[in-house]
Formats: structure tokens, sequence, C-alpha cells
């Protein structure tokens, strides 16, 4: 694959889970990140741009998913994939960090290579 995927990873509030995951992961040669959250409370709420940018949505939980797809019924979404990551984690979370990390690598190996 010679162009790099655009990963949308989507939590509640875009303020934790996938807010980290566009931190660590912001800098990373393989694919494009961008962040936001299903809530309209989010620090920045998803959007039809960015689901019209992705190749792939990681949710954190099965309701964002639920969520995304009744709200853009309109939309052709992209794959989504449920990472299953409880809302139990701060901001940089050392465990977080090591489950985005092994998750996002195993998924870049199951849908990109």
């Amino acid at each position: 694959m010679t162009e790099k995927p655009n990963i949308l990873v989507v939590c509640g509030r875009n303020k934790k889970r996938s807010r980290t995951a566009e931190h660590i992961f912001k800098n990373d040669a393989r694919f494009h990140i961008r962040s936001a959250g299903v809530s309209p409370q989010s620090e920045r709420k998803i959007s039809e741009n960015d689901l019209n940018w992705a190749d792939i949505v990681l949710v954190m939980e099965n309701n964002h998913k639920n969520k995304i797809q009744k709200i853009y019924t309109h939309l052709e979404l992209p794959l989504i994939e449920v990472l299953e990551i409880e809302d139990i984690y701060e901001f940089m979370d050392e465990y977080l960090i090591e489950i985005l990390t092994n998750d996002l690598n195993q998924i870049l190996k199951n849908f990109f290579e």
C-alpha cells in the first residue's frame, strides 16, 4: 500500500481515550490520525467531513459505533472497529497507551498490510 491510511479514533467526549490515541500516534509515518467524540459536549465533535476522510474508524465502545450509524445513515460509512476500551483511563494513562499501541498495530497489520 503506497498511500497512508486515514484513521479516525472516536470516544465519548474526545477528552481522554481518543485524544490519547491521536497524541501518541500523531507523528507515526504509517498513517494519518485524527480524533473526535460523539457527544455534543466533545472537545472536537465528530463530523461528516471526518467520516468522509477516514479509511477506518476506531471507536472505544459499541454505543459509539451505534451512535455514528444512527446519525450518519445518509453516508457510506468506512469500516468501524470497536476497540472495547472502557472509560476508566485518564488522558495519557500508561496502561491506556499500551492498549492503544497494541490495538492499532494489530489493526494496521489486519487491514492495511
